[in-house]
């Protein structure tokens, strides 16, 4: 087995448009939740998204033929994907044979709502059909390929919001066994339409910004954005002369298959997919320092979360920071597991912990250290981070520091 480590890391989130922006804001204590403006969102429960300013991406280096006709969560993943190659050092990587692997999710549906809002107006005559070439949820891991004329896998994985945390389990596991020496894994989501009345319609969205694992909460706010990690085998990140951020440890996934959208409540299905992460990764429950937990301020999901630690850590756990960066940034979706996998790395590597916005109230059911609204300083050796999404599709990563 080959030793797995993280040499580049980009992000775009409505913090900011670059990892140095996010990290900076996020551990401020800032928030990125705002009233959506990138459609009407009049008549819904709640009208506040953590949306991004795409129009302000800047891509330096990728021509405008890869760009052309690229929706929102192209642009974001191609954009991170930049920062990441530029910060592990990688000058010419065109015609590499890397793998992409990225956890695909709405990709260019909110562009082809556009058009048959268009085409109502216009009728047969509209033009735009050329938005509809973004729609397919692999479309951005293709994207980035061809932007650096990439020779190596695509893959796209959509297990709801676990997938681009699975992304990264899956391209870790590449090296590992010797299939490829450098993955870029991640992944990209955007707002739509679509996603955003679902999850109104649901009564899952807080009509304020989202508070995870305050007693308030009232639900989750969507959020988009998107995150790339460079994995490179270690030996080979080491020949080059590149400065390894933080491990890949090992992952852990599950699914308990409970419901459509509720979690098992007890919290038992979360926490086998916690210990397989230890498990794969070697470590004990005793060694994990800091949990990047997947909060998604439901009244639901935390306490389920809360217990499946409980059950992992024990006593212990009132002693473990635990953090949701979900109040920041929103729920990005099938991009959320790869920006929180981005943000644990940053973690381990600054000795940093990024705080759980928006928190007040403790709730008796969520018996955690949630790093209250600003950042602490306190080195980490293990760091773990949670995505359990709809249908029971559960993913972990064990990180530690390099």
């Amino acid at each position: 087995m080959f030793s797995v480590v993280v040499t580049g890391v980009g992000m775009v989130t409505a913090l900011g448009l670059s990892r140095e922006a996010t990290w900076g804001a996020l551990n401020s204590g800032k928030t990125g939740i705002r009233p959506l403006t990138l459609f009407d969102p009049t008549g819904y429960r709640s009208q506040l998204a953590a949306q991004v300013d795409t129009s302000a991406l800047q891509l330096a280096t990728i021509g405008e033929k890869a760009r052309r006709h690229a929706c929102r969560a192209s642009l974001m993943a191609l954009a991170a994907a930049e920062e990441a190659l530029k910060q592990a050092g990688f000058d010419s990587v065109f015609g590499a044979p890397w793998p992409v692997i990225f956890g695909g999710g709405a990709a260019g549906l909110w562009e082809a709502e556009g058009f048959f809002a268009h085409r109502l107006t216009r009728g047969p005559q509209a033009r735009g059909l050329t938005q509809f070439l973004e729609v397919p949820q692999d479309v951005v891991a293709d994207r980035v390929a061809l932007a650096w004329r990439l020779t190596g896998e695509r893959t796209t994985i959509t297990t709801a919001c676990s997938s681009s945390a699975l992304a990264v389990g899956v391209g870790a596991e590449r090296i590992a066994r010797g299939d490829a020496e450098v993955v870029l894994a991640g992944g990209a989501d955007a707002l739509c339409r679509l996603t955003f009345a679902g999850f109104n319609s649901l009564r899952a969205m807080d009509t304020e910004p989202a508070k995870p694992f305050d007693r308030r909460r009232q639900g989750l706010s969507l959020g988009e954005g998107a995150a790339v990690l460079v994995l490179e085998e270690e030996n080979h990140a080491r020949r080059r002369g590149a400065t390894p951020l933080a491990r890949v440890l090992g992952y852990g996934v599950t699914n308990d298959a409970f419901h459509m959208t509720q979690p098992e409540p007890t919290g038992s299905a979360w926490a086998r997919t916690v210990r397989q992460a230890l498990e794969a990764a070697q470590v004990a429950a005793e060694d994990v320092d800091y949990i990047n937990a997947h909060g998604t301020a439901t009244e639901q999901n935390d306490p389920a979360e809360c217990a499946a630690y409980l059950q992992v850590f024990g006593e212990r756990l009132a002693r473990i920071p635990v953090s949701s960066v979900k109040g920041a940034i929103g729920h990005c979706l099938c991009a959320a597991g790869g920006i929180e996998a981005a943000i644990t790395v940053l973690a381990l590597y600054h000795g940093l912990l990024p705080p759980t916005a928006n928190f007040q109230e403790p709730d008796p059911a969520c018996p955690i250290d949630p790093i209250p609204n600003r950042a602490r300083k306190q080195p980490v050796e293990v760091a773990l981070s949670s995505s359990f999404a709809f249908g029971g599709n559960s993913a972990v990563l064990a990180l530690g520091r390099a």
